[in-house]
């Protein structure tokens, strides 16, 4: 994660390479169309190496994602699947209900 924020972070702060090219039609003086042809300058550099940093720990991940050795189960869904629920116990096993209270209506209600 860090790399990443960092990759983004030197991105953009560094001088963009289209910035010149307005003064290289005429409205000032640039040495070419995008942009200076000099040696690459620090930030550049630090944006290289950490671009490199940052495609090889993706690719270590995905290395380590799927190269892990096989548990029981091969995905969520297959857990799941072999996950036990516990039956409800049937009615007959159930406590007896309480009986209806003697001005209530539901004893009017047949069975």
């Amino acid at each position: 994660m860090l790399v990443g924020v960092g990759v983004i972070v030197l991105v953009l702060l560094q001088h963009g390479k289209g910035a010149d090219m307005g003064a290289a039609f005429g409205s000032g003086a640039s040495g070419s169309l995008f942009g200076s042809s000099g040696s690459a300058n620090f930030l550049s550099r630090t944006t290289a190496a950490l671009a490199a940093v940052f495609f090889c720990t993706s690719l270590a991940l995905s290395y380590l994602a799927t190269n892990q050795p096989k548990s029981g189960a091969s995905s969520v869904i297959d857990a799941a699947k072999s996950v036990t629920v516990p039956v409800a116990p049937d009615a007959s096993q159930q406590a007896p209900a309480t009986p209806a209270q003697p001005d209530s209506k539901a004893a009017d209600i047949p069975k």
